[in-house]
Formats: C-alpha cells, structure tokens, sequence
C-alpha cells in the first residue's frame, strides 16, 4: 500500500479567521453538555456542471460527523431561507439576520467544482452572532478522497470551538474475518474504505498504533505460535520481532513509540515484558502468580494499566514503572478486562463481565468514580479511546455476529460501523492520519 494511495490530500487555507471565536463564548467540556445551534446547507457547484452525488455525500458525512460529536443541535432544513442556496463565502456576501432569525449560532457553507479526477472543495464555519468567519479551508485532491476532506472539515470545525481538533480524519485497525481468516484490516473512522493488511491465512489479534500511525504492530498465529510482528503501513513492510516460546501478545507501543509492553510467557508464567521496538528484550515487570496480560500505557509512559489474576480472578492493576509498586485499581469487579487509558490521563476505560456478559466502564487512575457506560445488549468488549478522548470504539455481539461501534465517551450516541460479513473486533483508533 502506497502512501500516495491514502494521504493524496492538499489542504490550503484559504483565509485568516478573525481574532477569537464562539468558544471563548460557548464553553464545551464534554459531549452532550450544552449544544450549539447550527445550520449546515448543501455545498453548491462553484463551477462547471452540478454533481448531485458530490454534495449528497459531503453533506452526509458532515452531518454523520458532527452529530456524533454530541455538541450540535442542527437547524431543520426546512425551515432554510435564500441565503442557503447563495454561493457566497465571504462575511459581506453571508446574510446573518436570515441565520439569526432562525436561532443559528455556527453556520456552515461550501462550495465544490469537479474536473476531470480532481476535486476542490471550499468550506467555511461562521459566528452568525458576531457576523463573521471563524475558519475556513480550501481541499484540493482527487473526487474518491470525497469523505476525508469532509472529515478533515469536521476536524477543523471541532479544532475551532473547542480548542482540540476532532478524531474523523484518522484509521481505525481490526480484525475481521470476513475472508475466513482472522486478518488485520484498516478501516475510515465512519467504517468506510476497509482494506485488508494481512494474508497470514491464520488467526491475527490485538493491533496496536505506534504514536504516528505509520505502523502497527499485532499477534499472529502464522508460524504456529502467537508471535509479535511489526508492520509499516504505508509501504507494506512487516517483521516478525517476538517469537519466544508461549505467548507473545498483547504488544502496545509507549507514547514516544521506542518501547513495547507485551505479555510473554517464556518464562512459565505469563507476565509483563518491555521490549525493543526491534523486538529485543529489555526488561520483566511483572513476577507474580497468575497471567499478567492487557497492558495500556499512561499518556506519560510512567504507568501502565493491566489485567492480572493474581488474586484469583482477572481484575485490574496500576504499574508504577519508576517504583515497580502494583496496586488494584477497582475495588468492585470480580472479572475485568482489556484497559484502555485515555489520552488525557483521566479515564481508563475497560470490559467487565457481570451476569455472563461484558459492558464497558470508565474510571479514574486513582480508582474513583467508576462510570458504567454500556447496558448491553450482548458482550461488549475491547474499548480504545479516539486520539482526543471524546469518543470510545469497541465490539458488541449483539447482532449475533462481532461489528465494531462508536460511541461518545459518556456512552451516549452509540452506532455501528462495520458492514456484515465475518466478526469484526479488536479496534485500534489511529492517531489523527
């Protein structure tokens, strides 16, 4: 897989924003806290022929993308004035008392042109109280790259009211088996574009990203043994680099991508290991009876969250890196599994069986204020945060079947996306691409 393939997108600003913003107005700290009034019209043809099927799309994925923020509150199209259908993209050109009369507080317009294979899109948010523009952005790529310049867009306009730019415009890994093989795909964040990483025509588990999201690093069965392999995936690159005897598994990148935690059982017991991100040994952290498995690193690499049955049953544990103290860090549970720390260092997310099923939970590091986010139905297991903590993707069976969904980060506005065929599971959220 080419670079060129994936990231064949050219973003030009195409003008200055004024000097503050509707967030220094609209405070947002959380999905579903307080919503913004907002109107999103259709784009209009800029030039040449309209192409109904280019504005559809854009604006459904728009839409899709900011109504799982959870921060909008969209304005019925219905109720729309002349100004929607006006191309105008500049503050003069913007008829702010239509847009006030109907409640709007954020707009948004665009334009595109198609020629040939190329495709150029103008977008703009505006403060409709204050009359003017708070971003806007030019894309210029080819027309299949359709749905990332309106995940880029949904990106900025995050970026723009509340500080941290959205998640949309990033991958998301799994493993899937709709070719009768466990395999590792590469999927948008909408579910969208999946493609196939891996032919190891056996079972391949637990993907993780490293800090940039060139690469990945996942178990597989394909040498008999659950090996760890590394792979470089914009040029297709893959090695092999933990093959001890037993297990090698559940490898996940630290931070600044130099160090794995994985759990090795080759010294009997399966325990905690740091490697090289060569796959050379540096260190055992974990000496105790029982597994040891699952761990999830601080977003300061000083700690990680992990899963151990070493008081009888699988429950979850902080690692002090620079003291080597464990503690538990639920004290309700009785089966716990697969941590997920957060990007802020807040929350750990995590699976928990009660009643012969799984739900997912959040809680603090310090093992406070312990959240359940999910009601079922079926087992729902394996959460990873989006890269700017709003949002969680995990696995459900509900349908029978494993699909992967989203949800925001209070379990609200949950939503599958991956299409049917084979079980999907075991989600990685890249950083932003």
């Amino acid at each position: 897989m080419k670079r060129s393939g994936l990231l064949l997108l050219f973003l030009l600003i195409a003008g200055l924003c004024c000097q503050g913003s509707l967030a220094a107005e609209i405070e947002i700290t959380a999905p579903g806290e307080q919503t913004i009034p907002l109107a999103l019209t259709r784009f209009l043809p800029q030039e040449g022929a309209a192409v109904p099927a280019v504005a559809e799309e854009l604006h459904a994925v728009l839409a899709a993308d900011l109504d799982l923020a959870g921060m909008f509150r969209f304005i019925d199209p219905a109720a729309f004035l002349g100004d929607a259908g006006r191309v105008g993209l500049f503050s003069t050109q913007v008829d702010f008392a239509q847009w006030r009369l109907l409640g709007a507080e954020v707009l948004v317009k665009g334009t595109y042109s198609v020629q040939g294979d190329q495709l150029t899109v103008e977008a703009r948010l505006f403060d409709v109280p204050n009359r003017r523009l708070l971003t806007g952005r030019r894309f210029v790529s080819r027309v299949q790259d359709l749905r990332r310049i309106a995940h880029a867009f949904a990106d900025l306009v995050l970026k723009e009211l509340t500080g941290n730019p959205g998640p949309f415009d990033a991958r998301i890994a799994f493993i899937s088996s709709r070719t009768g093989h466990k395999e590792l795909w590469l999927m948008d964040v909408d579910g969208h574009n999946p493609i196939r990483l891996t032919d190891h025509r056996s079972i391949v588990l637990n993907p993780d990203f490293s800090s940039t999201g060139k690469e990945l690093v996942f178990t597989s069965y394909r040498a008999g043994n659950p090996d760890l392999y590394r792979k470089e995936i914009f040029t297709g690159a893959e090695a092999r680099i933990a093959s001890y005897q037993g297990l090698n598994i559940a490898g996940r990148y630290a931070p600044d991508s130099g160090t794995l935690a994985l759990t090795l059982s080759r010294d009997g017991d399966p325990e905690l290991y740091l490697l090289g991100r060569d796959g050379s040994l540096r260190k055992r952290l974990t000496s105790s009876f029982g597994i040891d498995v699952d761990p999830s690193w601080s977003p300061d690499g000083r700690q990680l969250a992990f899963v151990s049955s070493r008081l009888g049953s699988p429950q979850l544990f902080i690692l002090d890196l620079t003291s080597g103290a464990t503690r538990r860090l639920a004290a309700s549970g009785k089966y716990d599994a697969t941590p997920a720390w957060g990007p802020q260092g807040d929350r750990i997310a995590f699976s928990r069986q009660e009643g012969g099923r799984f739900d997912i939970y959040t809680i603090r590091p310090d093992g406070s204020d312990e959240r359940r986010l999910t009601f079922g139905p079926g087992n729902l297991e394996h959460p990873r945060w989006s890269p700017d903590g709003r949002f969680l993707v995990y696995s459900s069976d509900a349908g029978g079947k494993k699909a992967l969904y989203l949800m925001r980060a209070d379990g609200s506005g949950g939503r599958r996306i991956t299409a049917p065929g084979g079980d999907a599971s075991h989600p990685a959220w890249s950083p932003v691409w």
